[in-house]
């Protein structure tokens, strides 16, 4: 039996992955825009087989996401191994608003890639956006961008730059170099997401190029010296879907990052997106890999058919999986399930495992869904284009505004509620669209028990919404739903849908909760 690796390699809203290796043990680690805690880092023993290993912020201290705009917030991320001082180090950009030159560059550090890792080391004067560190000896070099014309907001011409950096004291030092004023492409947007690597005395430049849609790519370029001039890869772009329709099931592919594996093998990580029902993207961008040859001193990505594949012959190593995790969470550990994600930085108490053994309780809190707060929000990302989630809730609300249920979330102006509330004084099972900024009621019900069931089942952009009052007794509120809210093809921006619980006081003080005894989420066939 052929040993394969599958594509996507981390299925849903995981893009901008980097991968660095340590022995036999592979880390891998993506953007996190505005959730916490923030960049989830997986760990492999084959290359194939990812699991989460926990998350580089954890800490309050590392990560303050207070009121950050919808995709903003953690942007790319590099991850590399130090075998000098044998320690991890991720570096990344916290983009804040306005962007820009309000942006803050900064890396953390850690011996042990599942943590803790220290506070973060901010370094002054790095501009731009994608960091990354390159060790080169004694020397280790900052390798970022940045813009030329900040002022001007539209125009996206971006420069990728060197200079040394003192790890110690986190200071740039020695000369600044330019290294690309453009990329390879003509007339292509947004260079970025630089990353270099040394190789049969080759310094080799990576980029992002022409955007992170349909026509992003990976170009790369090499010199004798980190410091440049760098010439062009004549094969240029290394990695791009640009020139195929946009209803192949495999599109916006780059933003790569190259790892040499313990048996010798070259292979690339990138994001890339599965159209969602037309050409859409709910999961957003994930991350994908290819295996990569080198033909005449340059990387060739995915030799065999020059596309980025769905499936792979594996690395030829041997192969190490681990455990399937449950479809269903039961809430019966100490610590949410490193799947799950929160809305920003936590400034008051979301939730407890220990209130309710056995149960998630969510304290309801002013903040809403529709702000740039803190609400009471407990998400995981959407990993399938079929999929069906459900779970079971106790709620009692008290006062008019209160309710409690599942999200499928978006961003604050665009997302998909199914609550049990208190409106006009009125127990309700309500289905409300947010669609640009505006709250939409597409469907309620009396509903006048505390306990309900609740469930979601979607295939592609057709979304149903059901509640029972007994267990397996469904009732639908609401079907062929449109689900394309969803994507940043209508709601904009970088990140992909999360789905969660919800619970929310719609502005008013209050010491109510809801609990929810588990929730389940399953891909389901077409």
């Amino acid at each position: 039996m052929n040993h394969l690796l599958h594509n996507p390699l981390l299925p849903g809203f995981y893009p901008d992955p980097s991968v660095c290796r340590k022995g036999d043990d592979y880390y891998m680690v993506t953007s996190s825009f505005e959730f916490f805690p923030g960049i989830p880092i997986f760990h492999s023993r084959d290359f194939v087989h990812w699991h989460q290993i926990g998350h580089v912020l954890t800490r309050p201290s590392q990560l303050n996401l207070d009121h950050v705009k919808p995709s903003k917030g953690i942007y790319a991320a590099t991850i590399r191994y130090c075998e000098k001082n044998q320690r991890f180090y991720v570096i990344t950009t916290l983009v804040q608003d306005p962007p820009y030159w309000g942006n803050l560059n900064f890396y953390v550090s850690s011996e042990h890639p599942e943590g803790p890792w220290s506070d973060p080391v901010v370094i002054s004067g790095a501009e731009g956006i994608d960091p990354t560190l390159f060790f080169d000896e004694d020397r280790v070099y900052y390798l970022g961008n940045r813009r030329p014309h900040p002022e001007i907001p539209e125009l996206e011409d971006r420069h990728i730059w060197l200079q040394e950096i003192d790890l110690g004291k986190g200071e740039l030092i020695g000369e600044r170099w330019t290294l690309l004023t453009d990329g390879a492409l003509h007339h292509a947007v947004a260079p970025e997401g630089p990353h270099m690597y040394k190789k049969d005395g080759w310094y080799y430049l990576l980029i992002a190029e022409g955007g992170t849609d349909h026509n992003h790519s990976s170009t790369i370029f090499r010199s004798r010296h980190p410091e440049g001039p760098y010439e062009c890869n004549p094969r240029n772009p290394v990695l791009t879907h640009r020139h195929l329709p946009k209803s192949f099931p495999i599109h916006s592919t780059g933003h790569s990052d190259l790892i040499q594996l313990a048996n010798g093998e070259w292979w690339a990580v990138l994001l890339a997106s599965r159209p969602d029902g037309g050409d859409y993207r709910n999961l957003g961008r994930e991350t994908f890999a290819v295996p990569v040859i080198w033909e005449e001193g340059w990387p060739l990505y995915s030799p065999d058919t020059g596309k980025v594949e769905f499936s792979y012959p594996a690395p030829r190593l041997t192969p190490k999986p681990w455990p399937e995790p449950p479809a269903c969470d039961q809430f019966e550990e100490n610590n949410l399930d490193y799947c799950w994600q929160l809305l920003r930085t936590p400034r008051h108490p979301i939730y407890s495992l220990n209130a309710r053994p056995g149960f998630l309780r969510l304290y309801l809190n002013e903040d809403t869904l529709s702000g740039t707060g803190n609400p009471a929000f407990v998400g995981r990302r959407q990993q399938h284009i079929y999929f069906q989630t459900r779970t079971v809730m106790d709620f009692s609300p008290t006062a008019n505004g209160e309710s409690a249920g599942i999200c499928l979330l978006l961003n604050n102006d665009y997302h998909l509620r199914l609550e049990l509330g208190c409106w006009e004084g009125k127990m309700l099972l309500r289905l409300t669209k947010r669609f640009a900024g505006q709250d939409i009621i597409l469907s309620q019900t009396a509903f006048n028990q505390n306990r309900i069931w609740l469930q979601v089942i979607a295939r592609e952009q057709d979304f149903s919404f059901q509640y029972a009052s007994e267990a397996g007794r469904w009732e639908t509120l609401a079907a062929q739903v449109d689900g394309t809210l969803l994507s940043k093809e209508v709601a904009g921006g970088f990140t992909g849908t999360l789905i969660g619980m919800y619970a929310s006081s719609d502005g008013h003080p209050t010491n109510d909760y809801a609990d929810f005894d588990w929730f389940e989420y399953k891909e389901i066939m077409k």
